[in-house]
């Protein structure tokens, strides 16, 4: 069979369709990978989760930050307006201390401290009681 130009032109565009599928579909499957891999936490981040006295959870996170750790506890009640007092200790020292209230839309509150990197592993303790209930968080993380 003898192919005319036409349909030679056809048989090569159809080709070159194929390739560019071929190419172009595992690149689309991969893209969520990559969003995904750049929007997670650092080899480096410490994350530690868990529950509190009652229904509450905390996460607490530790990450070195231009020569010091930067340590940020989150407590989450899922109410607004709970006044909550807390402190966060580093090696056993007091570090940061003060009140939050819960926030809508989450119910909940963040910390977030800059503080001296010591020499060896940092051990940091965040401790958080609300006031009205007696509810207590302790969360710990060592980076």
């Amino acid at each position: 069979m003898t192919r005319t130009p036409r349909t030679a032109t056809r048989t090569t565009a159809r080709r070159t369709a194929r390739a560019l599928l071929a190419l172009a579909v595992p690149l689309t499957l991969a893209a969520p990978l990559v969003v995904t891999a750049s929007a997670s936490a650092n080899d480096a981040d410490v994350i530690r989760r868990g529950s509190c006295t009652g229904s509450t959870d905390w996460k607490i996170k530790a990450k070195p930050d231009d020569g010091r750790i930067e340590v940020e506890a989150e407590i989450d009640s899922n109410v607004n307006g709970q006044t909550w007092g807390w402190v966060l200790r580093h090696d056993g020292s007091v570090a940061a201390r003060g009140s939050s209230t819960t926030k809508a839309p989450s119910g909940s509150f963040s910390v977030e401290r800059r503080l001296v990197d010591a020499t060896g592993a940092d051990a940091f303790t965040f401790r958080a009681t609300n006031a009205a209930s007696g509810e207590v968080c302790v969360a710990k993380v060592s980076l």
